[in-house]
């Protein structure tokens, strides 16, 4: 499979790997890096190193290449928390602080190493680096994630993120008291320009995005909500959130406060719906809200 993407002025000077994540952000910076070290990507029609400083208006011509093993990832010992599994779907519970894929900073410690450790069969439509990856949550969210074992499931479960079939909820602690009882937060959401660890609210040229919510408790300075997503954009939640003044407890990256919890935002992917396309049936799962999570609520009671 081939493609060609045209940089702006907007990512100048970013590196050539880095600013292919940005294009495409279905592969890692590290599967970007070995693209163009293996002369596979070409930059006006030239071959380049992976640290080239893009310019405006080069023409950046990839031709993607699959692997036919996961034997380059590094196997990570680690215990797989298995809420559901069958020959072609696994469902996980992510304990926080575990990097979803390999990528800036984590390349042999995080899902993906995990399960090839456990000896998982595992899709291959994201690239080597997200084999069995058909969505994510962050590092520091914990909760449900379904891993794909094959291509054909992994393309029909996709279908149902396209499409919103497929439906996510989560539990979360914001800063600030949420007056009304119900809510859906609509704004589309781009990378941040000023930051680009961060993504942001950009209705001209950011993607759709939309959040219903739900208050469940409120506390002196905190509520606690439940949060559905219609879309699945990145840092969604937090970047909606933040946007009605109201950002994660944790959240630092947002703005949340670290006054009862400091070690990442507190969120939990707690429940998830799906049509199982090979058992033509929906299943539900759930995930209760982890100890240390649980024992900030009991605490503000």
């Amino acid at each position: 499979m081939k493609n060609k993407f045209v940089v702006d002025e907007k990512i100048e000077t970013l590196r050539l790997d880095k600013a292919l994540t940005l294009f495409d952000s279905n592969y890692s910076r590290v599967y970007y890096s070995n693209l163009i070290k293996e002369g596979e990507v070409l930059v006006n029609g030239i071959k380049v190193s992976p640290s080239y400083k893009v310019k405006n208006n080069d023409v950046i011509e990839v031709s993607y290449k699959e692997k036919d093993s996961n034997l380059d990832l590094k196997p990570y010992e680690l215990a797989l928390d298995i809420v559901y599994e069958d020959d072609d779907i696994l469902v996980i519970n992510k304990p926080r602080g575990l990097v979803v894929h390999p990528g800036d900073g984590h390349h042999e410690d995080t899902l993906v190493n995990a399960l090839i450790y456990n000896q998982k069969e595992l899709s291959k439509v994201n690239g080597i680096n997200r084999v069995g990856i058909v969505h994510r949550i962050d590092k520091d969210t914990s909760g449900l994630l379904l891993i794909c074992k094959n291509d054909f499931v992994h393309n029909e479960i996709a279908k149902q993120l396209k499409d919103h079939s497929m439906h996510r909820e989560y539990i979360a602690l914001v800063d600030g008291c949420i007056n009304c009882n119900d809510g859906k937060i609509v704004g589309k959401i781009g990378r941040d320009p000023s930051n680009r660890l961060k993504m942001a609210i950009n209705n001209q040229t950011g993607k759709e995005a939309i959040t219903h919510f739900k208050v469940l408790k409120r506390f002196s300075k905190y509520t606690l909500i439940e949060c559905k997503l219609e879309t699945g954009r990145t840092h969604q939640i937090r970047v909606h959130l933040t946007s009605i003044g109201h950002p994660l407890v944790g959240d630092k990256l947002y703005g949340g406060s670290t006054y009862i919890y400091d070690n990442g935002q507190l969120l939990h992917a707690y429940k998830l719906t799906f049509y199982h396309p090979i058992l033509k049936k929906e299943i539900s799962l759930t995930s209760e809200i982890p100890p240390y999570f649980q024992e900030i609520i009991n605490n503000l009671n």
